[in-house]
């Protein structure tokens, strides 16, 4: 049946428009989503994500051609819902919950234009536009633990015997670090997406499609730790730049080819859906349509529920948050400032700030301690105080965190290493008003100062001192932020007010 004879040209012509107009007004998150697909190798396979959604559109035609698209208001809440999750995402500075808004856009526009029947034909392909999204990059500290973790047990297994110190592991005849390449999160995130079309196009019974799923994750993950173990016991028996040669050519491009192979190869004999099924049959979706309504006014509910919270943002964005024109060190009584003369240099990492402090103190009995500032007049896409690769720790860099310490008030508190040093460092943030050293909520005190028009600096304070020998940097770090003294009116005097 040709697509025009059901009415599909005029609902396919304003769904065009409809994603058109949100990409001209999120092109900025349209680019930035491309430039990492196309930058970073952890989300390279998104740019097979946009064909594979053409492809699976294009497997459902005949069977699409036979519904009658129909506009549906209901749609319109799940657009409303995609809007404020940007709104939301772009005053905590999260452009991952901005992209992620966008994307729901896109899927409630083909719902509000095309109704509840085509959804339904269409349900797998739009539920797989999430993979557009690049998230994941977040769970790389945890993988980098758990596969030190492997590690060990592995060579323990093996006889080898090894020191762990977080994501350190020293043998007789080498020192390693489990860093942020070495996490495996590239591979399992792409096997995830891979695993969900699999799972669609391969079963019907959803026990297998969640075995199925359930394998693509646990499996990667003890490869990972498989391949790691394998470069230490290599390196153990042979030399460390063997190791590494070895890596690189075996992880790359043989190594997991084979364990996608295994997975495959063990969910085949459970796939139970003929590679010739329909995705869908039509007859069961042909039901009448509740709360209709016309292709203007849906079109123009979704673009007036999206310009809503950019025209809001534009203007949150043009109110000014005016920070010091200079900085300087404050006194801190019984502290002096000194040369910075550490063992091994240390540099937080923080992009696009407005100001940037740092020096070291020593009090009469020898303790030194740096001390490090950053200051934002406020905060957007690319200038943010937290977030992944901000903090005490630079992902390009040597530095690599080992463990969580215990916290002062309000403060975050984490040991980093690196080879021949290591140090504590102690981490406040102040945005609107609060001070804490927890991600989420200075996420949240950035959201509500940007909803509600509230200060808008934002300053970050790092004090660290070096470990020597056996000795724990904490007490020199404890002294200083004792005779630093109210740090919430420390961080307000670099922001500018007070």
């Amino acid at each position: 049946m040709p697509v025009s004879d059901r009415g599909w040209q005029k609902p396919l012509q304003y769904l065009a428009a409809a994603w058109a107009g949100l990409l001209l007004l999120f092109w900025r998150d349209a680019a930035d989503m491309v430039a990492i697909w196309w930058n970073s190798s952890t989300f390279n396979h998104c740019l097979l994500i946009v064909p594979i959604l053409v492809w699976l559109v294009m497997q459902r035609k005949e069977l699409l051609a036979q519904l009658k698209p129909e506009p549906w208001l209901p749609a319109l809440l799940y657009a409303a819902a995609g809007a404020c999750g940007w709104l939301l995402g772009d005053a905590a500075g999260l452009a991952v919950a901005r992209q992620l808004g966008l994307v729901m856009m896109m899927q409630a526009s083909v719902s509000a234009l095309l109704g509840p029947n085509v959804t339904k034909g269409l349900l797998f392909p739009l539920f797989y536009m999430f993979f557009l999204v690049p998230i994941g990059e977040e769970i790389v500290p945890a993988l980098q633990t758990l596969t030190a973790t492997m590690c060990m047990t592995l060579l323990g297994w093996a006889g080898i015997p090894a020191h762990i110190d977080g994501i350190f592991i020293t043998t007789p005849t080498g020192y390693f670090r489990v860093a942020e390449a070495c996490s495996g999160v590239k591979f399992l995130i792409a096997m995830v997406a891979y695993g969900t079309l699999v799972a669609n196009l391969c079963f019907n019974r959803w026990p297998r499609r969640l075995a199925f799923l359930a394998a693509c994750v646990v499996v990667p993950i003890l490869a990972n730790g498989l391949r790691a173990f394998g470069t230490i016991y290599i390196a153990h028996h042979s030399s460390n730049d063997f190791a590494a040669g070895f890596d690189h050519v075996f992880y790359g491009w043989i190594f997991f080819g084979l364990v996608i192979g295994l997975v495959m190869a063990s969910g085949w004999p459970f796939f139970d859906k003929r590679a010739d099924a329909p995705a869908f049959d039509p007859a069961n979706l042909q039901v009448p349509v509740r709360h209709s309504t016309t292709n203007v006014k849906a079109v123009t509910a979704i673009l007036l529920a999206a310009a809503l919270p950019f025209g809001w943002s534009t203007y949150s964005a043009t109110k000014t948050s005016p920070t010091p024109d200079r900085i300087a060190l404050p006194r801190v009584e019984g502290w002096a400032v000194v040369p910075y003369k550490p063992k091994v240099h240390w540099t937080p990492r923080f992009i696009g700030g407005s100001h940037y402090l740092s020096g070291r103190y020593r009090n009469a009995v020898g303790q030194d301690v740096d001390m490090f500032v950053v200051v934002y007049d406020r905060q957007n896409e690319g200038r943010e105080l937290v977030g992944f690769g901000q903090g005490a720790i630079d992902p390009d860099g040597f530095w690599s965190w080992t463990a969580d310490t215990p916290a002062p008030p309000n403060g975050k508190s984490e040991r980093i290493k690196t080879k021949g040093a290591a140090r504590e460092v102690i981490s406040f943030y102040r945005v609107n008003g609060v001070t804490s050293g927890s991600a989420a909520r200075i996420k949240l005190a950035t959201l509500q100062a940007r909803l509600l028009a509230g200060e808008q600096q934002a300053v970050a304070i790092l004090i660290s001192s070096e470990q020597k020998g056996d000795q724990s940097p904490r007490p020199a770090i404890d002294a200083f932020v004792k005779s630093l003294g109210n740090i919430d009116k420390v961080a307000d005097h670099f922001a500018g007010l007070r």
